[in-house]
């Protein structure tokens, strides 16, 4: 009898034209599903009668109310050798093995570049004026070169902007909980001695945390009110890494300059949240690792992930 294999959120039907799913095609039924399920019930419905689930990245969380009501099932594959949406735990006290896939670091470190640039040259609203032919130059834009750029978080992605802001002529500052003198100097940037000089001092600031207890809420209206009121907040991190009540109150006062951001604290990002209308505000929705090279990766790798589970030889686990 051939198992069951839902496949979440491919927003974009992309999923099956991918990857090569014909290899399972004798031990798996696959069902895609392009719309996202937020209400649990819901899901746990959708689901019930699957025994593999394939989940892009965070987009459909599973904590232990929802795994529990899963009984079938068996393995659970996300995109990315980690998801914190995801109670690992409890996925193993049920049974689930859970697997994970590569991913790219390069993608995410782009589009933190796209709304950096986008921002500070008011690309948004200068082709939303020309489009409609409405008057011609409406800003003066910010200049890079010759600016600084604080940077959150000095890990793979955190560095691989630092050296873009480099070659853009920029003055590199990083800050992390624990970032070292030697660890920034060998990526040739300057250590700020505290979170708060970072923002004092930082024309952009760029946040590169993975989320966790201490990275939560890390930026609040305290650390904004250091910010320049010239000076712009980017983050592709993860949303709740800044307080978002905080930063809509900071960009509604002029306190920043604006903001750029990919992440969200829900997401989907609710129809009526002011980061899609306030003028300050370059928001797209969690595009980081949305690529054509990244989502080559994650979905031929969930089909391996799957073809090993068959075999009985699981690779990539998680739990």
């Amino acid at each position: 009898m051939k198992l069951s294999c839902a496949v979440l959120d491919d927003y974009q039907d992309v999923a099956l034209r991918t990857a090569d799913w014909s290899s399972l095609a004798d031990a798996v039924d696959v069902e895609v599903f392009h719309e996202h399920i937020d209400d649990e019930d819901a899901l746990v419905e959708t689901l019930g009668k699957h025994e593999i689930v394939v989940i892009m990245r965070e987009r459909t969380p599973f904590p232990r109310s929802v795994l529990a009501r899963l009984p079938r099932l068996r393995l659970l594959v996300t995109t990315g050798m980690g998801n914190a949406s995801v109670d690992m735990a409890a996925a193993a006290e049920q049974g689930v093995l859970v697997c994970g896939t590569g991913g790219l670091m390069p993608p995410t470190a782009e589009l933190t570049w796209a709304l950096m640039l986008g921002l500070a040259r008011s690309v948004p609203a200068e082709t939303a004026s020309l489009r409609a032919g409405g008057q011609w130059q409406r800003s003066v834009g910010t200049d890079i070169h010759g600016s600084t750029l604080g940077v959150i978080g000095l890990g793979r992605i955190g560095r691989h902007v630092a050296k873009i802001g480099q070659a853009f002529g920029m003055d590199v500052v990083a800050w992390s909980q624990n970032l070292t003198a030697e660890a920034a100097a060998d990526a040739g940037v300057r250590l700020a001695s505290s979170k708060e000089e970072l923002l004092e001092v930082s024309d952009f600031v760029t946040i590169h945390l993975v989320l966790s207890d201490r990275s939560r809420g890390l930026l609040g209206a305290p650390e904004l009110a250091r910010m320049r009121p010239t000076a712009y907040l980017i983050n592709t991190s993860r949303g709740p890494i800044v307080d978002e009540d905080a930063l809509v109150d900071a960009l509604r006062a002029g306190r920043i300059a604006g903001a750029g951001i990919d992440v969200f604290a829900v997401e989907p990002l609710p129809a009526d949240h002011p980061f899609r209308s306030l003028p300050n505000v370059l928001a797209t929705p969690h595009l980081g690792y949305v690529t054509r090279k990244t989502y080559d990766m994650f979905f031929r790798e969930a089909v391996e992930d799957i073809a090993a589970f068959v075999a009985g030889s699981p690779v990539r686990t998680l739990n």
